[in-house]
């Protein structure tokens, strides 16, 4: 006889816990929603079961060393009370610095033309700060050994526009190196024309693209490997949040990059809303939000979180909510 009943999808983060083969995972979301505070939690709870553990913050409004109640910098540092769990606030924008940028490399002083034609060409190149942005993440994390790295992002527009990079700059680059191949005698010619000087920076400059090229080919295939790499988005139930929560698992389902784990937080769970005209109304309209987060996500581990009376905050607090993630909350 076959069941009518619906499957469904655990309604806890154990799916992240238990797969052992990850090594990247995105935590993101609308600013506002709790994502640091997720993201705190799942890297606890991944020191218990990982060998050495990093939460990385790449927004530039860092909350880690809020979170924590302790100085988080640019450096690794051991989250107090775990000796497995290491913790760093990252600017790439700002650390960009630690690479070798395109206008060092293309500059040549004191000669307006040969700089006004490499100018040129560096800028009328969109996205290539990001792209080294993100090429300076990834030989940073290589450089590092840690078993899993839990990202906390930066509201959703930025955290798109970070994983869409590789597949958006690596076409353009392509572009780069086919018109080098195509006009590679006359691009000589000009070098000849312009002295040795302007030849050797503008190999240079070829050279940076195609290694730029193979470096970000090689991150769009970790972003694209689910078994290393997944994303988690956090929302809360309100219109602006869910609506850029669709937004985002629809730009990550175009990337091809895993996403199966929708938390929902600040979710108001009263056992007598009766009694409250406001927490009545609220649960209302919470209950409409929600409603659609099943319906459109059916397919995915959808983990409820009741709101908190308190802020989160100091590894103690942040290990007690981390319970919410594994754990079925259901009441509304």
């Amino acid at each position: 006889m076959e069941s009518n009943e619906v499957f469904k999808f655990e309604e806890t983060i154990q799916n992240i816990i238990d797969q052992k083969t990850l090594k990247w995972i995105f935590v993101g979301g609308k600013g506002g929603v709790g994502k640091t505070t997720v993201s705190s939690s799942l890297a606890i709870l991944l020191s218990k079961v990982r060998e050495k553990v990093l939460i990385i913050s790449t927004d530039p409004a860092h909350n880690l060393s809020d979170a924590f109640g302790q100085k988080i910098g640019k450096q690794p540092t051991q989250i107090k009370g775990y000796d497995n769990l290491f913790g760093l606030e990252l600017d790439p924008e700002k650390d960009i610095n630690n690479i070798e940028k395109l206008n060092e490399i293309l500059h040549v002083e004191g000669q307006k033309k040969k700089e006004g034609l490499l100018s040129t060409m560096e800028n009328s190149f969109p996205g290539i700060d990001e792209a080294n942005n993100l090429k300076y993440i990834a030989s940073l994390l290589d450089n590092l050994n840690y078993d899993i790295v839990i990202f906390d992002t930066a509201p959703t527009g930025h955290t798109l526009r970070l994983l869409e990079m590789p597949n958006i700059i690596g076409k353009s680059l392509q572009k780069i190196i086919e018109l080098k191949l195509q006009f590679g005698s006359i691009i000589d010619s000009m070098g000849g024309i312009l002295g040795s000087e302007f030849d050797q920076k503008l190999n240079k400059f070829f050279s940076n693209m195609n290694s730029l090229k193979d470096s970000l080919e090689k991150i769009s295939e970790r972003f694209k490997d689910a078994d290393k790499t997944t994303f988690i988005a956090v929302c809360i139930p309100e219109f602006l949040s869910v609506y850029e929560t669709e937004r985002l698992i629809e730009s990550l389902f175009k990337e091809n990059i895993d996403i199966r784990n929708v938390i929902v937080n600040q979710v108001l769970m009263c056992d007598n809303p009766d009694k409250c005209r406001m927490c009545k109304s609220r649960m209302k309209m919470q209950k409409k939000y929600l409603e659609r987060i099943e319906e459109m996500f059916e397919d995915f581990h959808i983990i409820k979180i009741p709101l908190q009376k308190n802020e989160i905050r100091g590894p103690k607090n942040i290990e007690n909510f981390s319970k919410f993630l594994l754990e079925k909350n259901n009441k509304n």
